[in-house]
């Protein structure tokens, strides 16, 4: 039995669950998310618990037990705390800075790269060299960090780029002098 999808999903005060057939609708004070799981689960509300069961140990229902119960549990840390990447501008005259909603950055370009916050995406700049996405999707706030990152990936020989906080780059020598 998967040790994951048997854990029973707690939920906090200030969340609303509501199951209707495959589709669970969680709602708390940073928003609302809903999502459409597979038919083969029974999902079920007891108390303050949500709870996923298998009908059999079919590689499909197997398959699908853990992730089922991790997406909801997901969903439910989302809309209670929520969920945030935090982004490291690293190089000379590489910078952040929030325009409205909007985020805007010079990476080195002839221009500014401007980035729209998606619905449910919200973001900071504390310093000019860091970003915090954060959001109540887990999906969403990841894709759009990986999304920011994308204009400029961590290179190996400068270490410059957008890195993830506590990522490590692995750097590579130059070209050596020439031994005479």
């Amino acid at each position: 039995m998967s040790r994951i999808g048997k854990q029973p999903i707690p939920v906090p005060a200030g969340v609303e669950v509501k199951i209707e057939g495959t589709t669970v609708s969680v709602k708390g004070a940073k928003g609302e998310l809903s999502r459409t799981l597979p038919s083969i689960l029974t999902i079920k509300q007891e108390g303050d618990h949500v709870i996923v069961e298998r009908p059999d140990d079919s590689r499909e229902a197997k398959s699908f037990h853990g992730l089922a119960r991790t997406l909801i549990d997901n969903m439910v840390v989302g809309v209670s705390t929520g969920f945030s990447k935090k982004l490291q501008l690293v190089g000379v005259g590489y910078r952040a800075a929030l325009k409205g909603r909007d985020l805007e950055l010079q990476l080195g370009y002839s221009h500014p790269v401007s980035v729209k916050a998606p619905e449910g995406i919200t973001f900071e700049v504390p310093t000019q060299t860091e970003i915090i996405v954060s959001g109540a999707s887990k999906e969403d706030v990841g894709q759009v960090a990986a999304n920011i990152r994308k204009w400029r990936k961590p290179e190996p020989y400068k270490g410059k780029g957008i890195r993830y906080e506590g990522e490590r780059v692995r750097r590579k020598l130059g070209k050596a002098a020439k031994a005479d």
